[in-house]
């Protein structure tokens, strides 16, 4: 075993906790990646609030980039010095959802989140006193070393920024695939997102790129909405201080908006996406809500509205193909990366990192787990 540090979440409401672990050496079909970045995510802050329940004592980090320190037995796709991309949601390559080209939704990705263990349902990291410790979404990348799967890691060109490649991993290709993927937005549409954060902040990208002719961004923190207005939002609506409904509508001649995305995870904004999207439109949610959430729809206005209600889960992609898409959309300049890192924080200082990220500090920020 090799000793590293982590940040380990041992109670919901409580802060993290940053310590040393041992990692456990790759097994057959496994590899060991040192993370040199992670993203400071709201889906694993879901955790951190008790929103969503998971077993504990737990290393959370889904979004990241590092080097391969060492790979198990039959191992073939990455080798030792590789830079890899972790992808968090898991996918076998062989079921109907992987052939179908909807890897996101394979059972086995969906396994690992849920039981923090690796598919032969042992862990490969130990406390202090030898103590099992979870992973999350099968990465775990608040953690200098991590073991995983092999095919939870997607290698990258070395000349290629680790950060950058860090927020790749899932604010951007998840906001950018609802956009694309999910939605199939079409040029010279009016679009409405609701939730500035990081996703929400690369939809209002991707709507951009995909040449949207109106952009109305909608949040309660003025610092997100300046950011939107960055990124490429046309117009900002305070939802603290208006209806956001009400306001789109007024903003788009009462009619409501071709396409509108929830990146919140609530309900009320669910159901006010919903009801701003226009007849024919469709309304995507991303944002993760808790598993008891329940949103109150217009059933009638689904009919006659013909609107469509559908889910993005990391962006509807195929991350092994579009992960590199996204970082040659970047090199060719049609995909801002440099704007949308605010801040780094050293992993000692995660907690102050998901302060930051609760007050609305930062448009993305990542912990650097290397000193």
């Amino acid at each position: 075993m090799t000793e590293a540090r982590a940040a380990v979440l041992y109670e919901a409401n409580q802060p993290l906790s940053i310590e040393t672990v041992s990692v456990m050496p790759p097994q057959a079909g496994e590899v060991q990646v040192r993370l040199h970045a992670a993203g400071v995510c709201h889906s694993d802050l879901h955790v951190m609030k008790g929103d969503q329940p998971l077993g504990m004592p737990i290393i959370l980090g889904h979004e990241g980039a590092g080097i391969v320190e060492a790979v198990g037995p039959g191992v073939t796709s990455v080798a030792e010095g590789d830079h890899v991309i972790p992808i968090w949601r898991l996918s076998c390559g062989v079921c109907e959802y992987c052939l179908g080209g909807k890897p996101a939704l394979c059972d086995v990705g969906t396994a690992m989140r849920f039981t923090g263990k690796m598919p032969d349902g042992q862990t490969r990291f130990r406390s202090g006193n030898g103590d099992e410790i979870l992973h999350y979404a099968g990465v775990s990348t608040f953690s200098e070393l991590s073991t995983m799967p092999e095919g939870a890691v997607v290698k990258i060109d070395r000349d290629f920024s680790l950060e950058k490649a860090a927020l790749i991993g899932c604010g951007v290709i998840t906001g950018l695939g609802a956009v694309f993927n999910a939605a199939e937005m079409k040029p010279g549409s009016t679009v409405a997102v609701f939730g500035c954060g990081g996703i929400g902040l690369n939809i209002v990208q991707g709507a951009k790129i995909a040449g949207a002719r109106q952009i109305i961004a909608v949040d309660r923190v003025k610092s997100k909405l300046d950011y939107a207005g960055d990124f490429g939002a046309t117009d900002r609506i305070d939802s603290s201080e208006h209806d956001p409904v009400e306001a789109i509508k007024d903003l788009t001649g009462g009619a409501g908006v071709d396409y509108a995305f929830e990146a919140v995870g609530l309900t009320e904004p669910i159901e006010q996406a919903y009801d701003a999207t226009k007849k024919g439109g469709t309304c995507v949610v991303v944002g993760i809500a808790r598993p008891d959430a329940r949103a109150k729809i217009n059933v009638n206005a689904l009919v006659y509205a013909e609107k469509t209600l559908k889910g993005s889960i990391y962006g509807s992609t195929r991350p092994r193909i579009d992960l590199l898409t996204l970082m040659e959309m970047h090199r060719a300049g049609k995909l801002e990366l440099d704007q949308l890192l605010t801040k780094t924080y050293p992993l000692s200082e995660i907690n102050e990192a998901y302060d930051a990220l609760e007050k609305g500090e930062v448009a993305r920020s990542l912990v650097l787990c290397q000193d």
